[in-house]
């Protein structure tokens, strides 16, 4: 592009299920929910993010909140390119006499369709990216971790979404092998919510649900730092009325045990496919831990356990994919082969 790069603006996406990160000139500039407030009977959008987020679970007839994005895939592809416009805006790239053009990198997960690939990039392109390229999230972890991805070293990366957890064995720039199972955080919060219907005869939402599982949500009952039980409120499923119960921490481990067994099934299928020499790498350095699903309390220790390796958590695991993500971005050159 020569004399003309300054007409190109590069941005990378982490566009999550539950949260839609987006970093420009090196920095995290939108940590957003990924959520969309439409006016029913107008199609015309009336918030993303934040904004949208406080109105869900309490709109009338004539506003719907949409979650663009399950299971780590674009399930609305208008509200998915409504959002992404709509997120592209908030930036404030200065636009001069040229309007400039958009380079995007997408992380997606490791175990999307040629489908699902194709709805991220036609979304991309139509909220306004002249050039649009994908990454795979256990590599952007991997990266955003500070891992060398492309040393002749097996790492395991974990990286625990809202919609998918991806576990994947890194060596020499590429994806040795990778599990993508579709439980995650929104089932965590779904097993929540469940939990408090049948044992506390108590109906809850989602964003309640979300709250439970970031103050007293644990993985195992004997975690190092115990939280104060919790006041949830909902309505009372005998009677109608609103109610308020308290929970602790020890109900909610067992609440969710069930889904975090079959995270641990499919880190125990990554570690049996993984070749022997990788295998004796991951003995020495251990698992990468990413993703909001890893700050959930005692889980390190629980896959520890598990798969008897050290557990480490990322730094500020929410943005790991996003912070690897811009760093892919910026050494184009370096990564080009990870980025298609």
């Amino acid at each position: 592009m020569g004399a003309f790069n300054f007409l190109t603006k590069e941005i990378a996406i982490d566009l999550g299920t539950a949260n839609t990160i987006i970093i420009y000139n090196d920095k995290v500039v939108i940590d957003e929910p990924s959520i969309v407030a439409i006016e029913h009977n107008t199609g015309k959008i009336l918030a993303v993010g934040k904004r949208a987020m406080m109105m869900h679970g309490r709109t009338h007839e004539n506003i719907k909140t949409i979650r663009p994005l399950r299971d780590g895939v674009i399930a609305d592809f208008q509200s998915a390119e409504h959002m992404l416009r709509e997120f592209i805006k908030m930036l404030n790239i200065k636009k001069g006499l040229f309007s400039p053009a958009l380079k995007m990198v997408i992380c997606i997960p490791s175990g999307i369709t040629d489908v699902e690939e194709r709805a991220v990039k036609d979304s991309a392109e139509q909220a306004g990216a002249r050039e649009v390229k994908l990454i795979h999230e256990p590599m952007a972890a991997a990266i955003g971790i500070g891992i060398d991805v492309l040393e002749p070293t097996g790492n395991m990366i974990v990286d625990i979404g809202g919609g998918t957890s991806e576990i994947a064995v890194i060596s020499l720039g590429g994806i040795v092998n990778n599990t993508s199972i579709r439980t995650a955080g929104d089932d965590l919060n779904a097993d929540i919510v469940d939990y408090m219907r049948i044992n506390h005869k108590i109906s809850i939402g989602e964003r309640t649900a979300e709250r439970i599982k970031t103050e007293v949500g644990a993985a195992v009952t004997d975690i190092d730092v115990v939280p104060e039980d919790f006041d949830v409120h909902g309505r009372d499923m005998l009677t109608g009325i609103p109610k308020a119960v308290k929970v602790n921490y020890v109900e909610i481990a067992g609440a969710l045990d069930k889904s975090i067994s079959k995270i641990e099934t499919a880190i125990l299928n990554a570690l049996e496919k993984t070749p022997p020499e990788l295998s004796a790498d991951i003995y020495r350095t251990g698992i990468y831990l990413a993703g909001g699903g890893s700050l959930l309390r005692g889980l390190d220790k629980r896959i520890s356990r598990m798969t008897k390796l050290p557990v480490h958590v990322a730094e500020d695991p929410l943005r790991a994919v996003a912070r690897g993500t811009g760093i892919a971005l910026k050494n184009f050159d370096k990564f080009t082969f990870l980025i298609k």
